[in-house]
């Protein structure tokens, strides 16, 4: 059996300088580590992973080790992977299987090595990313489905998914959407995005945003951290939306908001966040100026239509990795980004460290739920999905606090029993909005 696969073992040793630095980002998890790292509450879990292999992420491998657990990882993304990262965690021992630019066939063959552990014990837990490894045991191991736990999933599309297998009522076991819990979805996905967009794009084509148009396709959580970022970049953004409360807030932060037709007239940068499928297709790639660079934000490869750009160009040409110009029959070049995957990853190194830790916090509290928590199912139900409690996602805000500088006011008893909360929370009800 393959202890590792990586791109390159020696860059472990610049892997391991960047995993130190990332720790002192992501207070989450060092303190998880602190507080519980003694009585290894994931003690005899064997925890499969497919999720992006990024420095990050090794800090998040780490933790989940830390605390007792066995694990065994890959990424889920093509091209989402950091060699040096993936390098680091070989390098001491843990089973990891990524490298940046897998194909299709390698990244499948990857998820099947995290299945089965040394001692030819297969996973009692899954670390999720878009529930590709949820889907894959599901459909060609379902002799592996009575012994696994419970589930923890990182993004919308892998909710979307579950959401899918509950109504079908073929997940077979519990899941803990990691995805709305407040401190990912209005983090990770707001200011991760607010962060990372604009470096991705940057890096792969040096281009100059202020004066760009640019059109975001979507104005969820990410689509707002898109936007606000390349708004604060000098470019004038339009946006794209087919839930009219999300256009109408749209309107009201002072974005035009047009339908994708009309915007791709003028877009000469497009950005999909929408975790959707053919949001742009080729009736808008035709509409777009000549060099217009296209881009995904979204989830995974599904919302440009990369396979219509293939079949219908008449010459692609490699500018460098993960950067593609395609010329059309009508003339004009589109640039694309990563193949279509997330540009964040393709083109640079994701999300900074400091806002994964609230994502990866709550990864670790979800798997430390479900292990611990769920004897006999009686806690959390097979082929139920579930979100962590609101106390649990306010702990993850309040370890991150020292390290912002933050001050936290304390209600007072008076204030306590006239607003019908405790002194220390929860403070919102399940149904507010934040």
């Amino acid at each position: 059996m393959s202890n590792y696969k990586v791109a390159d073992i020696g860059l472990a040793k610049a892997g391991r300088k960047a995993i130190e630095i990332a720790e002192n980002e992501m207070p989450g998890l060092m303190s998880l580590r602190k507080t519980q790292g003694k009585t290894k509450p994931l003690a005899g879990s064997r925890i499969s992973g497919c999720l992006h292999m990024t420095v990050q992420t090794a800090v998040l491998i780490e933790t989940l080790v830390d605390l007792g657990a066995e694990v065994r990882w890959c990424s889920s993304d093509i091209f989402s992977t950091q060699d040096e990262a993936a390098a680091a965690i070989a390098a001491t021992g843990i089973s990891v299987f990524a490298w940046k630019g897998e194909t299709e066939e390698e990244y499948e063959w990857c998820i099947k090595q995290t299945l089965i552990f040394p001692d030819k014990q297969p996973l009692n837990m899954i670390l999720d990313d878009g529930a590709d490894l949820t889907k894959l045991v599901h459909k060609q191991y379902p002799e592996l489905l009575n012994g696994i736990k419970g589930i923890s999933e990182q993004t919308t599309t892998g909710v979307q998914v579950l959401n899918a297998m509950v109504r079908d009522g073929i997940l077979a076991f519990p899941a803990i959407d990691i995805n709305d819990s407040v401190t990912k979805s209005k983090f990770d996905n707001l200011y991760g995005c607010r962060e990372s967009i604009v470096d991705g794009i940057r890096r792969a084509t040096h281009i100059m945003l202020a004066g760009s148009v640019a059109m975001v396709a979507g104005f969820g959580d990410v689509g707002k951290g898109c936007a606000q970022a390349l708004r604060g970049s000098g470019c004038r953004v339009l946006v794209t939306e087919i839930d009219p409360i999300v256009a109408m807030q749209a309107a009201m932060e002072g974005y035009e908001v047009l339908t994708a037709h009309h915007a791709a007239v003028k877009a000469n940068l497009v950005i999909t966040t929408t975790a959707c499928t053919s949001v742009i297709d080729g009736s808008i790639l035709e509409l777009l100026p000549d060099n217009a660079v296209v881009c995904n934000m979204g989830q995974f490869d599904t919302e440009i239509d990369v396979s219509w750009l293939k079949a219908t160009a008449l010459k692609k040409t490699t500018i460098r990795p993960q950067v593609d110009s395609y010329l059309l029959p009508n003339g004009k070049h589109i640039l694309v980004l990563a193949d279509g995957h997330l540009v964040n990853l393709g083109c640079a190194k994701g999300h900074p460290s400091f806002v994964m830790s609230t994502s990866f916090t709550n990864q670790v509290l979800a798997q430390i739920e479900l292990w611990t928590n769920n004897q006999d199912c009686k806690n959390y139900k097979k082929g139920k999905l579930y979100t962590l409690p609101k106390y649990l996602d306010e702990e993850v805000a309040r370890l991150h606090l020292d390290h912002l500088g933050v001050e936290l006011t304390k209600l007072t008893p008076k204030q306590s029993k006239y607003l019908g909360i405790p002194v220390n929370g929860p403070f919102k009800s399940d149904r507010y909005r934040y």
